[in-house]
């Protein structure tokens, strides 16, 4: 009798759960504005830091746009608090941190504004 009312709710339910974890498991590039930051001996430091981070796949130092660039890995995460507090460890002012769906090799690769 209410079959399709029944099969309909299960078939949300379904679609429901196996779309959450797809969603976990999203690469994100995180952009963080920093200031201070003049030499490549200062992004050596940065780089070297942030490619410990279990959570980081990738990082870049673009000193012409003062920004500190990191790819999260797939299902790793790495927080806001936890970016700005080493760039003040290692002597910078952070000003903003960014996230987006952006691939790093699209961010990395942007121009000055």
């Amino acid at each position: 009798m209410n079959h399709p009312v029944i099969l309909s709710l299960l078939g949300a339910w379904l679609f429901a759960s196996t779309a959450a974890p797809a969603a976990t498991d999203r690469v994100m590039t995180v952009k963080a504005s920093v200031d201070g930051m003049v030499c490549s001996f200062c992004a050596q430091g940065i780089v070297a830091h942030f490619k410990k981070h279990p959570a980081v796949s990738n990082v870049h130092v673009d000193l012409t746009r003062k920004l500190v660039i990191l790819e999260e890995k797939k299902g790793g995460s790495i927080s806001d608090q936890e970016i700005t507090e080493f760039i003040k460890k290692s002597g910078f002012e952070p000003k903003k941190v960014e996230r987006s769906a952006e691939s790093f090799a699209k961010v990395k690769a942007e121009k000055p504004k």
